[in-house]
């Protein structure tokens, strides 16, 4: 692995800070972590600071180990302000799609409700105030119900969004580098390793969001595809107008 780069450091700071911050003060929770749009407690700043935010020792050692690996490499090529610009969109972009398929499944299992005699701002305060109708489980499945609630109840916290993008960009860029993983004994390349753990989350986040009729895993997988896909984009872009060529310094 080279040597750490600036912005890498940096980044790897800011969580560290964070995480040690958000454990000393769990309140730190309630401004920091992103919630629903439609629950009160969402602020403006959230899809970015809850890239900073972590919900244990080994989701920010493996995210940060994740960034120091192949952040670290595409900063050496792109230049500091380069991969900055890139980190952040990929976070964002990972918030927006997290944020939209959650949506789109939350209004869905709203207009169920309604259909069958329930009003919307009825269900709403209810769930703002922090408790839930046990008749709205005879009406939505086991999966719609566990994510009709807890997206509404929950937050997102991580890097991984942006973690997705840095791995999506350094396929594109080192396709045929072989990936060793603690649980896989054979060195796997980038261009299968990406696609192969997108395909996981791309099921995994339909499986929790009621259509295969499972819960969730409690991880934001299509976050991780957010994340994934404004990096690929990026990366097709930059390779068309020949962006990627040029360090930002």
């Amino acid at each position: 692995m080279m040597n750490m780069t600036p912005v890498v450091k940096q980044l790897l700071i800011i969580n560290i800070i964070f995480f040690i911050g958000s454990q000393l003060v769990p309140v730190s929770y309630e401004y920091f972590a992103m919630f629903f749009p439609e629950n009160p407690s969402f602020k403006a700043w959230q899809p970015i600071t809850h890239m900073f935010m972590h919900g244990g020792i080994l989701h920010i050692a493996f995210n940060m180990f994740a960034m120091v690996s192949f952040g670290s490499a595409l900063e050496h090529f792109w230049g500091p302000k380069k991969f900055l610009f890139f980190y952040i969109s990929c976070g964002l972009g990972a918030a927006l799609l997290h944020t939209g398929v959650n949506y789109y499944f939350f209004q869905d299992s709203i207009n169920t409700l309604v259909a069958n005699g329930y009003n919307k701002t009825d269900v709403l305060q209810l769930l703002n105030e922090g408790k839930i109708d046990t008749r709205w489980q005879e009406l939505l499945t086991v999966s719609q119900f566990e994510s009709f609630t807890g997206t509404y109840m929950g937050t997102v916290v991580g890097a991984s969004g942006a973690i997705y993008g840095l791995l999506t960009a350094f396929a594109f860029m080192f396709p045929n580098a072989e990936l060793a993983l603690m649980f896989i004994p054979v060195p796997i390349k980038a261009k299968y390793f990406v696609p192969g753990i997108l395909a996981i989350d791309l099921f995994l986040g339909f499986r929790g969001n009621s259509l295969f009729g499972s819960g969730g895993t409690g991880v934001a997988h299509f976050a991780h595809l957010g994340g994934a896909l404004t990096g690929f984009l990026m990366m097709l872009y930059w390779k068309k107008n020949q962006f990627n060529k040029n360090r930002w310094n």
